[in-house]
Order: structure tokens, then sequence, then C-alpha cells
């Protein structure tokens, strides 16, 4: 028992105090050794490790800095081949439209001009002709187009239409 009120009666705060003044002390010691060792040129392991590493850091961090560069070019090609990329689309986009609508106003106009002509025509060339249309219409819409060359020959069609299915077709 006697142990343990002789260890409560110890002064903790002068101790600890006194451990951490040797503790700076033997921090400052060391430091002014490495000082004094590295003013005479001379290097210890410990003290070339560090170097070594703060060489190996400043390295790294200029390679990192390069290497941050190259994403930097790389991201703005990117961007600009990006941009190319999505203008040679529309432009393409934009002739599919342009050959879409003429095929189907060229096939239309030569389907009127078949029924104008007098040639036969059976029941499924004029409903595939009808289907043409409303997605010729439907296209024309989607993309701000004018129609003003198909209405003649549509209404060339829709008469013979009427007319073959009044007389049975």
């Amino acid at each position: 028992m006697d142990i343990l009120t002789d260890f409560f009666r110890l002064d903790f705060p002068a101790i600890f105090l006194s451990v951490f003044i040797i503790f700076a002390g033997i921090k400052t010691v060391v430091s002014l050794l490495e000082w004094l060792f590295q003013k005479a040129g001379l290097e210890f392991k410990w003290m070339r490790k560090k170097r070594e590493d703060h060489e190996l850091l400043i390295h790294t961090i200029h390679s990192l800095n390069v290497l941050q560069e190259k994403h930097e070019d790389a991201v703005v090609q990117s961007i600009s081949h990006d941009g190319r990329i999505r203008e040679d689309l529309e432009k393409l986009t934009a002739m599919f439209i342009d050959k879409s609508v003429d095929d189907m106003r060229w096939e239309i106009i030569n389907f009127a001009a078949k029924i104008s002509e007098g040639k036969p025509c059976n029941k499924e060339s004029y409903k595939h002709c009808l289907h043409i249309y409303e997605k010729y219409e439907k296209l024309i819409d989607e993309n701000g187009l004018m129609n003003g060359e198909v209405e003649l020959s549509m209404e060339i069609i829709h008469q013979s239409y009427k007319e073959k299915l009044k007389n049975g077709f």
C-alpha cells in the first residue's frame, strides 16, 4: 500500500515537463549535430536517406507537373476532336435527311407519273406510296423543311386510289 501512496504523491506535471524538456534538448542537440556535420560535408545514413527522399519528392512533383500538362493538352485535343466529330456528324445527318427526302419525293412523283401514264398499279403499290408519304411528311415536319413538290402528285395518287376503290380494286 505504501507503494501506491508514494506513487500518487509524485508530482506528475513536473515529471511530464522534465520529459518534455529532455526530448526538446535531444532534438536540439541532434539538429545542431546535423547542421555541423552538414557544414563539414559529412553525411550519416539517415541524413543521406532524408536528402534522397527530398530529391525523390522533388523529382516526383516535377514528373506529376509534366503529366498534368500532357493531360491538359490531351483534354484540349479531345475537346477539339469531339467538336469536329460533332460537326461532321451533323453534316452527315443533314446529308442523310436530304437524301431520304429526295428519295421519298422521287418515289412519290414517279408513282404519280406512272398513274398519269395509265400504267397498271396494284393495291399494295398505292398503300406503299401512302405510307412513304406519311414518312415524308413526318421527316419534313421534324426537320423544319418545306413541302411543295409532292402535293400535286399526292392529289393524283389520292384521286386514282379513290376511283380504284369505287370500282372494286
